[in-house]
Parts: C-alpha cells; structure tokens; sequence
C-alpha cells in the first residue's frame, strides 16, 4: 500500500484524517510562507491562486525527500469580496481587530489541496466555501476570545468552527472540511485511486 504523508504540522488537519482513518505520518515542510505569500500578492495573484501555490511548495519540498511517497500539502486564504487577503493573525489584538472587520459580512474561505509525487505535483483541488458572518456584539466577541484562548492563532481567519465558533456565522455555502483547511472528500476520492485507502 502506498504511504501518505502529511506536509503540514496543522493540529485540523491532521485530526480530520485521523478521524477518516487515513493511514499517514506528518512532517513538517519547512516553507517560507509569509515570503512566498509577499512574492504571489505582488504579482497580483488572487487567493485562489496563493492558496494553490502555497500547497504546492510544500507538497512538492517534502516529496523531494522521500521518493515514493505521497506527499500531501494544504493551505488556506481568506478573502473578502473587494480581494482583501486575510493572514493568520499574530496575537489576540489583530484577532480581534480582523473578526470586527468581519462580522456582518460575507467573505470566502479557499482551501487547495496538492499531492506531489517523487518532487513533481500529480494531483490538485480548491475548494471555496462562503461565510457570511453574524453582526455579533463586542461582549460576546470578547467571550468567544476568552474561551477558546491562542488556539485560534494557528488558523486563518480565527474561527474554531468545529467548535464554538460556530456562533459567529449567520450562514455558510460549502463544506466543513474546506473550511477546516483540508477539502478531505476531493483528498480522500484520490487517495482511493492510489490504493491509500479502500475503495
């Protein structure tokens, strides 16, 4: 059977296939993200567009290193409808300040996904999920911090959606898992073709 790994330390994504019982080992893929991010805005790249390339770097670095595996990158960017990028933010203050800039609005979430094989990207998906955020108060974004503390600096936009972040969104069109940073459906259909996991 072929291995999977998982280029990525991300605690969501690694839980998502776990609990799907996808066999893999997660190694860290020591790419530059904030770099590559800087160079693809500046050439005008759109947040499809650096979510795949992100994916891609670190799909394709770690495979390098291990010949004959499945090399598994993710990466997500958030975007409102006037193409504003959303980053991870560094502390609870620019936290804060990015879920008040939100609230009340709709913005998309695109999570791509890329298996890299043998240093080459053999396989690619995006998905794109649009959230539409509730005009929630300051007392319960306050709360919201409070309770789910710095867990919600490891993921872009700040929402623990499996969880409670659940309440911050009036409406969402797309799936969890894209929204979580993995599109694990579109994964685990190919993983099945490459007998990673039954069919």
């Amino acid at each position: 059977m072929t291995s999977l790994v998982l280029a990525s330390t991300s605690a969501s994504r690694q839980a998502m296939l776990t609990a799907a019982a996808v066999p893999f080992e997660a190694l860290p893929p020591m790419v530059d993200e904030a770099e590559l991010k800087r160079g693809l805005a500046a050439e005008g790249a759109d947040a499809r567009r650096i979510a795949d390339a992100l994916a891609e770097a670190k799909a394709v670095k770690v495979s390098r290193r291990l010949p004959g595996a499945l090399v598994l990158g993710s990466d997500s960017v958030v975007a409102l409808d006037d193409g504003t990028l959303i980053d991870k933010a560094p502390d609870r203050q620019t936290l804060a300040a990015q879920l008040r800039m939100l609230r009340g609005r709709a913005h998309r979430l695109v999570s791509a996904a890329v298996i890299a094989e043998n240093g080459t990207a053999v396989w690619r998906f995006v998905g794109v999920a649009r959230l539409t955020m509730r005009d929630f108060s300051d007392a319960f974004l306050d709360a919201y911090l409070d309770a789910c503390g710095d867990v919600l600096l490891g993921s872009v936009g700040g929402y623990h959606i499996e969880g409670r972040g659940a309440q911050l969104f009036a409406r969402i069109d797309g799936d969890q898992f894209t929204i979580r940073g993995l599109p694990l459906l579109a994964v685990l259909d190919y993983l099945r073709t490459r007998s990673v996991m039954p069919t």
